[in-house]
Parts: C-alpha cells; structure tokens; sequence
C-alpha cells in the first residue's frame, strides 16, 4: 500500500453555511485498483493510498475512522452498487457528477491525483450530486431504464427491416438471411416489450402515486412509470421551478454586468422532457380543460409551439404537486 501527502496546496476556507465533517474521503473506483483519499477538516492537503479494489476492506478503513464521514465518487456503471455497498459505514454519500469536475481535467492525471482533487473538491463543497437512493423505488428506474433501452433495440431493428424492404434487398441468401435475423430480434422485442409493460402493471395496481398520475391527461400507464421511477423523491426539488429545470422546460439565463447574452439549456433529464411534451401533444387535442387552456394561450397571441411548451409546463406541474404530496404523506 503507497501512501503519500500532497504537497502545497492551501488550506480550504468554510463558509458558515457549509457543514463541517470529521473526515472527507473520496474514492476512484475501478475493477482492478482503488485510489482513496482522506482529509480532516483541519489539514491542508489529503493522504492518498491506493491497493487492489476490495470493498471489504475499504468497509472496514471506512469503520475504523469515527466521527463523522463524508464520502464521495463519480458516477460510474459501479456507482448504484458502491452506494448500497458504503452508505451503512457514512454519514452522507455524494454520487457526484463528473461532468462537473473540471478540476480533474488539469495537469498530470492517474488514480492517485483524482482521488485527491475530488477529496479538495468535496471539502471546498464544489460536487454536483447525482442522485441515487435506497428506497424500494429505485427498482422502478431500473426498469424503466431497461424498457427504455429494449424499445430503443426494437425500433431500429424495425427501421432496418423496412429499409431493407424499400431497397428491395430481400433477395439472395444475405437478403434472406439479414431479414431472418431482423424478424426474430423483432419477435423478442415485442415479447419482452409486453412483459415489462405487465411489470409496470403490477406496480401501478400496488402503488397509489403510480394511479393518480397516470389520471392526468396525456400521461398513461408508461407515463406514470417514467415519472416516478426517475423522480423518486420530490423532495429533491425545492419548488416546481427546479423540477421543470430537470424536465428540461426550462433554460437558465445568461446575463453579466446588466446584459442578457441569451439562454442556456441545462442538463437535463431527456426521458422526462419526452413524457410531458408527449402528453401535451396527446391532451390537447382532446375536450378537456388544458385544450380549452391550449386555446386561449392562442388566442392571446402565443405561437403554437410556445403554447404546447406551456402546456407541458402545466401537466409537469401537476405531477410535481401529485408526487411532492405523496412524499409528504409517506413522511409524516
């Protein structure tokens, strides 16, 4: 086991507002090796050491420290696992975002420097979370996530099926073969299409959230599902503002001294801006209340596709009160 001290690196100012920790401990994770790096919240640069990755082992360092422990990594394909793995021996966990971690991105790079650049960054407060949970809800966005991933599969196998028929190259055995092969990947499409949505079934008829939502014009069964498997707790959004941002209905400002220099899109949650822009397209050209709505924003001059933005706009703020109102009655 190596460990070394980082060297001239100036010691981190607190804010009042930032929580103040016995240990920061941040980990670069891979299949072969682990880098981990900790720091108190006196000392000026981490103690970094690196060994072959054991989580057993890094459960019992994590053990043996006291106090109280904060514990950060990027999001990764192991992250889900990590979290479940370390949560028990932290007092907080961040999953942070890599995208974010422009500090990584500089100067001289390998396990040891990255671990210690995020246990800096973690201490300085300067990670964007990525959410994960324990809750019994992060299996619905497993599933959703497979759902989505499966129909992805069999839309382009369809697609490649009715290209080859345009092109007419079903002839000859290649051409017979290449359509063989599509057809049967299209079969098992819709085969396991069919049994996740009875999975979603299942959670609908247990789950009364899961009900109410898929009440709300234009969101369905499908609907339902994505929002709640992606959002989980609505306690993560202060206000219906920060929800339409992670919808992606929204852009952020861009303005410095006094000037507007346009706006930004913010990352933002992909399958979830897809949900309500197709159920404004589906609710308002049905007799309800929102095409009523949808009307008279034209009327008022909106452009249409200003208008349907509103709407989304709308139906997104009627999950995020249906979903904010469960969370609040779970925990009360």
């Amino acid at each position: 086991m190596r460990i070394r001290k980082l060297t001239g690196q100036k010691p981190i100012v607190k804010t009042s507002r930032q929580e103040v920790y016995d240990h920061y401990v941040s980990l670069d994770w891979s299949e072969m090796t682990m880098a981990v790096a900790t720091m108190t919240a006196s000392e000026a640069s981490p103690q970094v050491w690196e060994v072959r990755s054991d989580i057993t082992r890094l459960q019992e360092y994590l053990k043996s420290l006291g106090g109280r422990i904060i514990l950060t990594f990027e999001e990764s394909t192991s992250a889900h696992w990590l979290y479940q793995q370390l949560m028990p021996y932290v007092e907080r966990l961040i999953v942070c975002n890599p995208g974010y971690n422009r500090l990584l991105c500089r100067g001289p790079k390998n396990d040891s420097i990255d671990a210690a650049k995020l246990c800096l960054l973690l201490r300085q407060g300067s990670l964007k979370e990525v959410y994960h949970s324990t809750s019994r809800l992060y299996e619905l966005r497993l599933l959703v996530s497979a759902y989505d991933d499966t129909v992805r599969a069999g839309v382009v196998a369809q697609n490649q099926l009715k290209a080859h028929e345009r092109g007419r190259q079903t002839t000859g055995r290649s051409g017979c073969l290449i359509v063989e092969q599509l057809q049967t990947r299209i079969e098992l499409y819709r085969k396991e299409k069919r049994q996740y949505e009875e999975a979603f079934t299942r959670w609908i008829k247990r789950t009364p959230v899961l009900r109410q939502l898929k009440r709300l014009p234009g969101i369905g069964f499908r609907g339902a599902v994505k929002i709640l498997g992606y959002v989980i707790d609505a306690r993560r959004f202060p206000n219906r503002g920060h929800y339409w941002s992670y919808c992606g209905l929204i852009w952020h400002q861009k303005t410095s001294g006094g000037r507007h220099y346009g706006r930004r899109r913010p990352q933002y949650n992909h399958v979830l801006k897809a949900v309500y822009k197709t159920a404004a397209l589906a609710a308002i050209h049905r007799r309800n209340h929102i095409a009523d709505y949808y009307q008279s924003l034209l009327k008022s001059g909106r452009a249409e596709h200003d208008a349907r933005h509103a709407i989304a706009r709308y139906i997104a703020r009627l999950s995020y009160g249906i979903l904010k109102q469960a969370t609040e009655h779970n925990n009360s």
